[in-house]
């Protein structure tokens, strides 16, 4: 019986067809949603994507977690792995599925394990604050 993990599922290693490169965010990041801190960090990180807009991903530990609630829905990115989500309940419907995680990510993007990044339409604000 083959016990790995991703079996059936493609994984691809970012290259010059499709780069993927991950660096310190400048500055504190900050996320609101209806007038709270969601999450807030200085070791925030900064993922730009070929076809993507950039996204930041927060350290889980400064993130209030006690505001984010765990869904169902999940996806899977040939280049970073499965992907989970969180819904923040005090945004209302336009919060749904608006935090995903990579909690085992593949290799090439392993630094982003352990954090959160946030949908700019379904939070009132991503700040970099310099």
């Amino acid at each position: 019986m083959d016990k790995t993990p991703n079996k059936g599922k493609e994984i691809k290693i970012p290259g010059p067809d499709h780069p993927i490169t991950i660096s310190p965010a400048e500055g504190k990041v900050r996320v609101t949603v209806a007038g709270k801190i969601v999450a807030e960090s200085m070791q925030a990180l900064r993922l730009e994507e070929k076809g993507h807009p950039p996204a930041y991903y927060l350290p889980r530990k400064d993130a209030d977690m006690s505001l984010l609630a765990r869904t169902a829905h999940c996806t899977y990115c040939p280049y970073k792995g499965d992907c989970a989500y969180y819904n923040i309940p005090i945004g209302g419907a336009m919060s749904e599925n608006a935090v995903w995680t990579y909690e085992k990510p593949y290799e090439a993007v392993a630094g982003i394990k352990e954090h959160l990044a946030f949908y700019p339409t379904r939070v009132d604000a991503i700040e970099v604050i310099s």
